[in-house]
């Protein structure tokens, strides 16, 4: 059997790999302790569960527009335009089940062979997936450790050509928790304006920042009719399971997502979307508390690799990661965090995982407990310790 090519260069994202691999080791017998999986480890907040429980017994359960319900895509539509300072209409908005079609959908709509895409490298895979599948030719961009990972504007500026046809932005970021400057978004928007070119970005961690907002490259002159915002549910309101997520988008290439909705997915389940409309319009208490906790944790993690020998580990401003330097073992990142799992019952995800320039680093998950933090950090120390 053979299969087509536009699929050759697929494989797995690595925290699926890594969790199943930990999973066979508990399975075992063995305790691990997962910083690997990048989904907060809190229920989905009471209220927003208990709106899909009514809309099921209310009998929301049948086809609905492609684009989402109009209450949610209104809804969302407000929101997302008052935290971004712009005005959103809602026939901008696509819903989705999850984030991910929001990857790949509008790349199918807009790029065509011999088109070229600048994506951040480090970076989540799927970004370079949905480039190769939809034809074009993905073109690597380097984050900068020593800028807090923004991004390389040489580099960046080298690699702009007259095929570039879109750039994947994502701030915060995975896996770094890097978040882009103005500086850095207002000389993307100046270079994509130049160019002619389409700006995806991605911004599912927009919620979760620990000292200032996020700046959205949409919000600037000029942005608004060639930027495609991505979002979601899942990690701002930990509902990685339910999977919704919505794109805004300039009106004529949501009609287009329209038609590619119906001949993919057909529509997102009508009672996740009222789930998803009661924790747009209701309290966001508890998604302060949440990242008030996730900030707990995060300057708990880095204050413990670095004081591991050997690590340092830049201090992230968003999203729930850390990613550690550890160069100084001199040993390859997949063969490090293999022996974190096996030796020390870590489950970590090596760099490279997110693209070549995450060679010398892991990244870890703070989704998880301050006890099971510790207990990792003891873990790591010890194993490390060891090398030598």
């Amino acid at each position: 059997m053979s299969f087509a090519s536009r699929i050759a260069h697929l494989r797995t994202e690595g925290a699926y790999a890594v969790m199943a691999q930990a999973q066979a080791l508990e399975a075992q017998g063995r305790e691990i302790i997962h910083l690997e999986i990048g989904q907060p480890d809190f229920d989905t907040y009471a209220h927003i569960s208990l709106a899909a429980i009514r809309a099921l017994t209310s009998g929301q359960t049948r086809y609905n527009p492609p684009p989402g319900i109009p209450a949610l895509r209104r809804a969302l539509a407000e929101d997302a335009g008052k935290r971004r300072g712009v005005t959103f209409a809602p026939e901008q908005v696509v819903v989705a089940p999850g984030a991910k079609p929001l990857l790949f959908l509008p790349l199918l709509a807009i790029l065509d062979e011999g088109d070229e895409v600048i994506y951040p490298d480090p970076g989540f895979p799927t970004y370079e997936a949905a480039i190769r599948v939809a034809g074009a030719t993905p073109v690597a961009v380097p984050l900068t450790e020593q800028t807090g990972f923004d991004l390389d504007w040489p580099a960046f500026d080298q690699r702009v050509s007259p095929r570039t046809r879109l750039i994947i932005l994502n701030s915060p970021g995975n896996p770094t928790g890097g978040i882009l400057s103005e500086r850095t978004l207002e000389h993307v928007a100046q270079v994509a304006r130049d160019v002619d070119c389409w700006v995806l970005s991605d911004e599912i961690y927009a919620r979760l920042v620990y000292e200032a907002p996020a700046p959205s490259i949409v919000s600037l002159p000029g942005m608004m009719d060639r930027t495609i915002v991505v979002d979601g549910f899942s990690k701002t309101y930990a509902m990685t399971g339910w999977r919704l997520g919505f794109g805004i988008m300039p009106q004529p290439l949501a009609e287009r997502m329209d038609v590619l909705l119906v001949h993919s997915v057909g529509c997102t389940a009508t009672f996740t979307q009222y789930a998803g409309l009661a924790a747009v319009l209701g309290p966001q208490d508890q998604v302060d508390a949440v990242c008030a906790e996730f900030r707990r944790r995060r300057d708990h993690i880095v204050n413990g690799l670095n004081a591991i020998p050997g690590v340092r580990c830049h201090m992230p401003r968003g999203a729930f990661y850390a990613f550690p330097n550890v160069e100084a073992f001199g040993r390859p990142v997949e063969e490090l965090a293999e022996y974190l799992l096996e030796q020390a019952g870590v489950a970590v995800l090596p760099g490279t995982s997110f693209g070549a320039n995450g060679q010398g680093h892991l990244r870890v998950s703070y989704a998880n407990s301050i006890e099971s933090i510790d207990k990792a950090l003891d873990r790591m120390a010890r194993a490390l310790a060891a090398l030598g």
